[in-house]
């Protein structure tokens, strides 16, 4: 069995006649399509895998989770993100962060 190559499952999908027309050019499609699958699969939410819904049981974590936790838009890029209650300018992206003044700053 050494040498044997790992068989190959063929998925397909359809497309709207744009993403057609934008695959004409790419040279090899499948390549293609799967390495941006497999990016795609990093940014995949850990709590719902992709489904978009929480089971029953991952709803009641949530809203444990959620007391001490909201949802927050974030001022500069409007991304969404989540807030740890008293977290210090959770809004604001890590480059832009500042200590209060006041606490623990020198002049």
């Amino acid at each position: 069995m050494a040498g044997q190559k790992a068989k190959r499952d063929v998925i397909t999908f359809k497309v709207d006649a744009a993403l057609r027309d934008a695959m004409k050019g790419v040279p090899n499609r499948s390549e293609f399509i799967r390495s941006a699958i497999l990016s795609a699969s990093g940014n995949i939410c850990p709590l719902c895998k992709g489904q978009g819904l929480l089971s029953p049981d991952q709803l009641e974590h949530w809203r444990s989770f959620s007391r001490k936790h909201h949802v927050a838009e974030c001022a500069d890029c409007h991304a969404l993100h989540l807030v740890c209650s008293g977290e210090f300018g959770a809004a604001l992206h890590p480059d832009k962060q500042k200590e209060p003044e006041g606490k623990g700053s020198r002049k």
